[in-house]
């Protein structure tokens, strides 16, 4: 499927908008068409953050959906908001480090990854995001690995971050990979 649009979401300082950039970035660099649309709860840090990222071999007419093809939830508000907007067919990628209890619906697939957990043993909970996105590269194939290396290393500067968010990205993508086997 070349059309992807997506919805990241999470609390403020989850990362939420780079995730967003990176992946639009990545799509440019493939010369596909991508939209960014950044959306900030009433508070920013602590509040609802979340923007919507569309990724086409066409033209995209307006950035904004009602139905995303897949949804990145950091958290449970946002998996509240956003999965039931979720198209049938789509993928819900859930934080499972927060989040408990999944949405139930039986028209999409979806995704729990322990995020909190696997960027904490990599030394920062902030590269929760970037194991999401890992997650998201391995499922849908949506931009290549090697274009969002490229955007972040043109996002990130300094080295020790952008090594642990690379990192971030191989172990989500490893995580569908081990959790995924045989299915798709």
């Amino acid at each position: 499927m070349g059309y992807h649009a997506m919805v990241i979401a999470g609390f403020g300082g989850q990362g939420i908008m780079l995730a967003g950039q990176i992946v639009a970035m990545a799509a440019v660099i493939e010369g596909k068409n991508a939209t960014w649309l950044p959306s900030y709860g009433p508070e920013m840090r602590g509040g609802t953050a979340n923007c919507t990222v569309i990724v086409d071999e066409k033209p995209i007419n307006s950035p904004v959906v009602d139905h995303p093809t897949e949804v990145i939830a950091m958290n449970f508000p946002s998996m509240m908001k956003f999965g039931p907007k979720l198209r049938q067919g789509g993928i819900l990628f859930v934080n499972s480090s927060i989040v408990e209890h999944v949405l139930e619906r039986d028209d999409i697939e979806i995704v729990e990854i322990p995020a909190n957990e696997i960027a904490e043993k990599l030394g920062s909970v902030k590269a929760a995001n970037m194991v999401m996105i890992g997650a998201l590269l391995e499922l849908t194939k949506v931009v290549s690995f090697e274009a969002v290396r490229e955007a972040l290393g043109e996002k990130i500067t300094r080295q020790d971050l952008l090594e642990i968010d690379l990192m971030a990205l191989s172990k989500g993508r490893e995580y569908i990979r081990k959790s995924h086997c045989g299915s798709s």
